[in-house]
Formats: structure tokens, C-alpha cells, sequence
């Protein structure tokens, strides 16, 4: 008996719908699930029934990098346009003015902000490729989300690119006044531990020059990861909170000690041209007054933002390359770390060898 074309139709669906059932999807079958189940028909090679293994790997082994820390000395601010002037503010609120006012005179004025540096938003776009097999054994396995691995995964590139761009403003020692900024070298370095090096004194002196400048008291501190494993060993440090009953010393215990809102680590590391693998932090200490809250009070005199266009990051939404047999994911953001105080930080370099 001759079928006609609309039973034939008919016929490949309900098959697409027994593979679709047979990888676990549930969901309307669109016209990429048809292909999926034409590519199930095919035999596997044993490569491509190994390839569950690395993928599993992948995940349980965490090759995600370390969690991002440049909203800690630039918090992000959505702007609506991807370019304009940083608004700043001088130091009106140290002046001492004439206020008394005779009957009859005029009331004298004062002006705050002024608009300084530009900036421009960067925009950072990838697309994640998935190739439809790996994406059909993933389905195989409960738990397995190669669209959504591949999303995070993207957007964790983008956000390590912004990390290196932060990281490389806030350790320029050229951009700090000769006032906020100190390199130590020989005994001084925090990994010495002969007697003459002091985090706890350095840190002080860094507070105290951010108060100068801007008369806010630092309330952040972020060190490199080879910093903090220096302080974290460091007698002066570890005689100082021996009678609180911890063995080790944590991030939370340096910032009650150094009367900070809080201490972090930069930990996060990238690959070189020469594939050997850098901390994005390097061997720096940076002390900063950074605005923890909402930026309503414009005029404080916060260490630096992250400008990020509004509504980002995008993921779009996905489509097929049928040359490649792949579902591409594209994954948009458009940022930029800007100094708008710089004087807000104190930059300690080569804090340890």
C-alpha cells in the first residue's frame, strides 16, 4: 500500500517522539529534535559513546576559574549608553565656607560634581558550540546540561577578561598619588619573616593615607593569593589572634583585625601566550574605600565602578549551524572597570618576593 506524503510525515514524527522520549526530553518536538532523531538512527562509535566521561570530568574536576572579585573595588552600575563621562567630586565637602548670612545679603553657593574622565563600554561576545552528538549524550544522562555548561562556561571567559582589565587598573602604580602608594622590597616584604616586616603596620599606614585623601577610612582590602598566604603565616599576625581559639587564620579574622568591612582574595588565575598559567593579582596588596550599598549618594568618593550596559549579560538566543551540526549559543556583555577615585586606594606592590 502506498503511503501518502502527509502519512509519511506523520510516520518520522511519532518516531522522532519514541528517540525524544528515549534521551529523556520532554517539551515540544521542533524541527532540531527531527534531526536529533534522524542522527539517532546512526550507529555510535566507541568515541563518541566515551565522550559522557570527559564531560562528567569536566564538571566534578571544577575547571570553572575562581570566583571573579573586581565588583569588590568596582561595583557595577547599569548605564544606559555604551559611552560618556564619569561624573567626580572635588573636595567641597572639606572646605570650610562662610555660611552666616547678614539680613538682606545674598546666599552664597556651592557647585558639587563636575564631569571628568570618559569611558567607554567594551563589549565581550562569544558563541558557545555544541556539537548535536555530545548534546544527544549528554540528554542520556540525568543531571547533564550541555546547553546551560556551555552558557556558564562562556560567560565565565567574558567575566575573567573584565577580571584582568580591573586587576591591571587597580595595580598601575602610575595612577596613585606618591602618598598612596608604597613598594616593599627585601625585609619589608610580608614573606619575610625575620622580624622586620608588619602586614598589620602597613595596613595602617594605607588606611590612614585613604583618610587623608578623601577622609574616608578604607573599608576593603584585596590581596593577592601568594599575599594571603604570606600573611596568613606571618608570626605578627598569628601572635595577634592566638587567644581566639582558631588554628588558621580566615579573610574574616584579617578584616576584624584590620577593623575593615572585609578582606578578599583574588584567586582567580588565566593562561599566557606561552600556556604557563598567572594570577590575575599578582604579589599586590590594595587597600580602598569602595561603596558597598546603592550608589544614591552619588557623592561619595567610591575607588572605581564597573559600567555595565543595562539588561546585560545577554545569552541570545540559540541557533543551529547545520555545516557544523551544532547548536551555537551567543553570549553578550558590554562592561568597562573605571578609577573614579583614585585616591579613594593605596597600592602595595611586591608585598611578598
Amino acid at each position: 500500500m502506498k503511503l501518502s506524503r502527509q502519512h509519511l510525515i506523520l510516520t518520522f514524527a511519532a518516531f522522532a517522539l519514541v528517540i525524544a522520549s528515549a534521551l529523556g526530553y520532554v517539551g515540544p518536538l521542533g524541527p532540531e529534535h527531527l534531526l536529533l532523531g534522524a542522527i539517532g538512527m546512526t550507529q555510535m562509535s566507541s568515541a563518541q559513546a566515551r565522550v559522557i566521561d570527559p564531560v562528567l570530568s569536566t564538571v566534578a574536576q571544577g575547571y570553572a576559574n575562581s570566583e571573579m572579585i573586581f565588583p569588590v573595588l568596582f561595583p557595577i552600575v547599569p548605564v544606559g549608553q555604551r559611552g560618556g563621562k564619569i561624573i567626580q567630586f572635588g573636595r567641597e565637602d572639606f572646605r570650610l565656607y562662610s555660611t552666616v548670612r547678614a539680613p538682606g545679603a545674598g546666599t552664597k553657593r556651592v557647585q558639587f560634581g563636575y564631569s571628568g574622565t570618559p569611558y567607554s563600554l567594551a563589549q565581550h561576545s562569544l558563541e558557545a558550540h555544541v556539537p548535536f552528538e555530545l548534546m544527544q549524550d549528554a540528554n542520556a544522562v540525568p543531571g547533564i546540561d550541555l546547553a546551560r555548561i556551555a552558557v556558564m562556561k562562556t560567560q565565565n571567559i567574558i567575566q575573567l577578561a573584565n577580571e584582568v582589565a580591573a586587576a591591571a587598573i587597580a595595580t598601575t602604580a602610575a595612577s596613585y598619588q606618591a602618598a598612596n602608594k608604597v613598594t616593599l622590597s627585601g625585609a619589608s616584604q610580608w614573606s619575610d619573616y625575620s622580624g622586620t616586616s608588619d602586614p598589620s603596620t602597613d595596613i595602617e599606614t594605607a588606611k590612614e593615607a585613604v583618610r587623608a585623601a578623601t577622609g574616608k577610612r578604607a573599608n576593603t582590602v584585596v590581596l593577592g593569593p601568594k599575599v594571603f598566604s604570606a600573611v596568613i603565616q606571618h608570626p605578627k599576625i598569628l601572635d595577634r589572634i592566638k587567644y581566639t581559639g582558631r588554628d588558621s587564620v580566615t579573610t574574616d579574622m584579617l578584616a576584624t583585625l584590620w577593623n575593615v568591612k572585609r578582606v578578599v582574595v583574588g584567586d582567580a588565575v588565566y593562561e599566557d601566550a606561552a600556556g604557563a598559567i598567572l594570577d590575575v593579582w599578582g604579589k599586590y596588596a590594595v587597600v580602598a574605600y569602595t561603596e558597598l550599598g546603592s550608589l544614591q549618594d552619588a557623592g561619595l568618593p567610591s575607588y572605581g565602578y564597573t559600567y555595565r550596559l543595562s539588561g546585560h549579560p545577554v545569552v541570545e538566543t540559540p541557533y543551529q549551524d547545520r555545516n557544523a551540526k551544532s547548536w551555537i549559543y551567543p553570549v553578550t556583555d558590554e562592561l568597562q572597570p573605571v578609577a573614579a577615585s583614585i585616591n579613594s586606594g593605596y597600592l602595595i606592590s611586591a608585598a611578598v618576593a
